[in-house]
């Protein structure tokens, strides 16, 4: 069974959580903002943090705006998407599954990106953007490889 998928994405500033995401209607979704950080460029700089300090969600359409709008730098980053309703903390893939969450995006080390997601449909599209918009070492996540024993940057 396909749990998601991982790929890498370019270690530069740019737009690329929008990228990532463009081929489903994030704002659908409230997204808990888990540990991040992630900044806005300004100029040619880093400017202030993508978030608010102490913001821990986001509207679906607001995120959208943001990622869309703006230039910035991610160094890591833990977003949950949840349909309107009760944001819960999950660590691991099985409180994943039995949550309302519907997609866990993970980055590291400002390229390394995994998504967990509950829709095999919604894999599917981002699979398929990742491939479209040419990041690097696009994979599956299978229940048999998938080597990660919580949902977490750290």
């Amino acid at each position: 069974m396909k749990r998601g998928l991982s790929f890498e994405i370019p270690n530069e500033s740019g737009s690329f959580l929008e990228a990532v995401l463009r081929s489903i209607d994030i704002t659908m979704f409230n997204w808990r903002i888990g540990s991040c950080e992630s900044y806005l460029i300004v100029g040619d700089e880093l400017g202030e943090e993508i978030f608010s300090e102490g913001q821990k969600m986001i509207e679906g359409v607001e995120f959208k705006s943001l990622l869309q709008n703006n230039k910035y730098y991610i160094i890591f980053a833990d977003l949950r998407a949840y349909p309107k309703s009760t944001l819960a903390n999950i660590e691991t893939y099985e409180e994943f599954l039995n949550s309302e969450c519907e997609l866990v995006l993970l980055v590291v080390d400002s390229c390394y990106v995994t998504i967990y997601c509950k829709s095999n449909r919604i894999t599917e599209l981002l699979y398929r953007n990742a491939k479209e918009c040419g990041f690097e070492d696009v994979q599956y996540i299978t229940n048999e490889d998938d080597t990660r024993t919580r949902l977490s940057i750290w």
